[in-house]
């Protein structure tokens, strides 16, 4: 059975995202389980990259990738670790949601 490449896509930004994450609480490697999370999360992450790229253009999936990672992980940063969410950081995250739809809508996140 072939997974969807969203799907796919999906499972590897929640899997870098566990892996950003861990990587903040294995406080520069010195945690055990958190520094085997990063490498497991990171691993997952690319190697469903790989897969997915075989149906999705790098482009597309590589901006849906880091962009949807990247809000993911700031509201995760928000919510666990109470990090600040200031006005320049929300537009940055607009700004790469925008990026992200407007790669998607010219046509070039067709399968």
């Amino acid at each position: 059975m072939t997974l969807h490449p969203l799907i796919l896509l999906a499972v590897a930004i929640a899997s870098e995202v566990i892996g950003s994450s861990a990587l903040k609480l294995s406080e520069g490697f010195s945690r055990p389980l958190p520094s085997l999370l990063v490498v497991l999360g990171y691993g997952a992450a690319f190697y469903l990259l790989g897969l997915t790229l075989k149906a999705m253009p790098l482009s597309v999936v590589y901006a849906i990738w880091s962009g949807v990672g990247t809000a993911a992980t700031a509201f995760i940063g928000v919510v666990l670790f109470r990090e600040v969410l200031d006005a320049p950081r929300l537009i940055g995250i607009a700004l790469i949601i925008v990026g992200v739809l407007v790669l998607n809508l010219s046509g070039g996140g067709r399968l």
